[in-house]
């Protein structure tokens, strides 16, 4: 299939089977004030980030996590916390997908259907 070049163009509909679980951990992160960031990694390969949620039947391993994880972590710097905060979209209306595959990484807003 033709992406022209994004690796990601796709990641919509490939995860889209797996929102309604997404969408029950966002929830969960946000009403027990876990974090005001959740974040969901995306990856092809397994990651030790966050909290494995499903492994999906088309290669997509999802794990859960937050912000204050990825910057724990060294995902996101610290000093562009704020700048990500500024970006970061409503959690009731979009999921914030971080997506690794091995043609790179990106952050992601993909509206939550529903």
């Amino acid at each position: 299939m033709e992406t022209n070049g994004n690796p990601f163009l796709n990641i919509k509909a490939e995860l889209s089977p797996y929102f309604s679980i997404m969408g029950q951990a966002s929830d969960t992160i946000l009403d027990a004030e876990v974090s005001s960031y959740p974040i969901f990694i995306a990856a092809t390969q397994e990651v030790p980030i966050g909290v494995l949620l499903m492994r999906a039947d088309n290669g997509w391993q999802v794990n859960a996590s937050t912000l204050e994880e990825l910057v724990a972590r060294q995902v996101v710097a610290q000093d562009h916390v704020a700048d990500f905060r500024m970006v970061y979209k409503d959690p009731r209306q979009y999921f914030c997908v971080f997506a690794v595959k091995d043609e790179g990484s990106n952050f992601l807003f993909i509206p939550r259907e529903g």
